[in-house]
């Protein structure tokens, strides 16, 4: 719209005649003062309906929170008295110190009383049930604003690395990954699963374009019902042809995220402040451990013998994020070499101990957001870890091509964007930060209802 001016740009508009459109975010009374403020998709500021204006003044008495208008009037300064500051550090609001003298207010959309005011704490299922309205208040959409700046951030580093992205499936046959926690989907006679992961495909593409990434949904059956669990989540990966082992994999995570704090820090520091969460800092080199030696440093911590467990329990991922804070003052800890037996058949084994991988994972703050490694690129040796794993190589035909007419030394990673934007922001809960969470309990709506 040619007369619209979005909130953000007032200030550079003062003394001059505006419109803006969006929703009323408060309304108050002050005697014969109306004060509105509006909110539109770049931030909010106060209007002011004056008695002297008798049209503006008797619309703006029955306008009420999330009506949709278009409010034309005058940007004034505040008085020094009536600026607008942050009560717990004195900084002056956005806009605090300006403010619209409304000449005319036209209601393009009315809305219901709502069940709740926006802002209010209320509780995880409400916050859910109501998320087309719970999602305005401006705390739950920084959460998003932060999410779409990490990939972008993503796609945009691993564009300037030559990477290519490609679109993986989402339906795929009975190459499952051995078909574990898969949903399955009836197609025409046959049943096909939804994609756990772009993993097969992202490997047949480096014989392709060597390096390439995908972001895109994948799906898990599996019933759990925590806190850090999605059955529908956002999976960011890469993988990447020429590479001498997983550490290659881990050097270039670690530059992504060095990338992705600058332009956090560069573009949403603000919605950080907003959400008391602190942006990290990335070492130039996270640290790793091995995950006998990070069992072995438990275990002698704690007192509690982990030594011989073929994984790290939550409340080992916890503890590590806690020593790599104190020890090493980094938000970040690589854990390495991976028993065989818990690592998908496509993992490659260490040479110098076959019972262990070249793989990892990257726990922060607390948490596991990333499982990468060194993949199997030899035909033969990837037939032979399908059958140790108890696969039948016949389901995977279509996928060993790749390897049966040469497969460089390659590798990859995988992380789920929800987990990753909940720990960024310090979030308890993964749903809070999942535009619209599916686990076992929900599909928008809950399914016991």
């Amino acid at each position: 719209m040619r007369d619209r001016t979005y909130i953000k740009n007032l200030r550079e508009k003062t003394g001059q005649e505006v419109s803006v459109f969006g929703w009323v975010d408060v309304r108050r009374d002050h005697g014969k003062l109306i004060f509105i403020d509006l909110r539109d998709v770049s931030g909010k500021v106060q209007s002011v309906a004056l008695p002297n204006n008798k049209e503006a003044h008797e619309i703006a008495n029955i306008v009420r929170p999330e009506w949709v208008v278009k409010a034309t009037g005058i940007v004034n300064k505040r008085p020094e008295k009536m600026v607008s500051k942050n009560k717990e550090t004195g900084e002056i609001e956005p806009n605090g110190e300006i403010e619209i003298e409304l000449k005319n207010v036209e209601v393009l959309s009315r809305a219901k009383e709502l069940p709740f005011e926006l802002g209010t704490k209320i509780n995880i299922d409400t916050h859910l049930d109501y998320l087309p309205l719970t999602l305005r208040d401006e705390k739950h959409s920084a959460i998003f604003k932060v999410q779409a700046q990490i990939v972008e951030s993503f796609r945009k580093f691993f564009r300037d690395k030559g990477f290519v992205e490609f679109q993986a499936p989402k339906l795929i046959g009975d190459d499952a990954e051995g078909g574990a926690n898969s949903f399955d989907v009836e197609y025409f006679g046959h049943t096909a699963h939804l994609a756990q992961s772009p993993q097969l495909y992202k490997q047949i593409m480096v014989g392709v374009f060597e390096k390439v990434f995908a972001i895109g949904n994948v799906y898990r059956a599996e019933k759990h019902s925590t806190t850090r669990h999605l059955n529908e989540y956002t999976s960011m990966d890469i993988e990447m042809g020429f590479i001498k082992d997983h550490k290659d994999i881990m050097t270039i995570e670690n530059e992504f995220f060095s990338q992705l704090e600058s332009d956090l820090r560069d573009n949403y520091a603000q919605e950080f402040k907003l959400l008391g969460a602190k942006i990290p800092s990335v070492p130039k080199e996270i640290p790793k451990m091995t995950l006998r030696e990070a069992q072995a440093v438990i275990t002698k911590e704690t007192d509690k013998d982990c030594t011989n467990e073929p994984d790290l329990e939550p409340e080992h991922e916890r503890w590590l994020c806690d020593y790599a804070q104190k020890q090493f003052g980094s938000d970040f800890i690589f854990i390495t070499n991976f028993p065989t037996a818990k690592r998908p058949f496509y993992t490659y084994r260490d040479e110098k101990d076959p019972a262990y991988t070249k793989g990892f994972d990257l726990l922060f703050r607390g948490v596991e957001i990333t499982t990468g490694a060194q993949r199997i690129h030899d035909y033969d040796a990837l037939v032979s870890s399908m059958k140790d794993k108890g696969l039948n190589p016949d389901k995977f035909v279509y996928y060993l091509q790749a390897f049966k007419y040469g497969m460089p030394p390659h590798g990859g990673l995988g992380m789920g964007l929800e987990r990753l934007t909940a720990k960024l922001l310090d979030i308890d809960n993964v749903k809070e930060a999942t535009l619209f969470p599916r686990d076992i309990n929900r599909i928008d709506t809950l399914l016991s209802k």
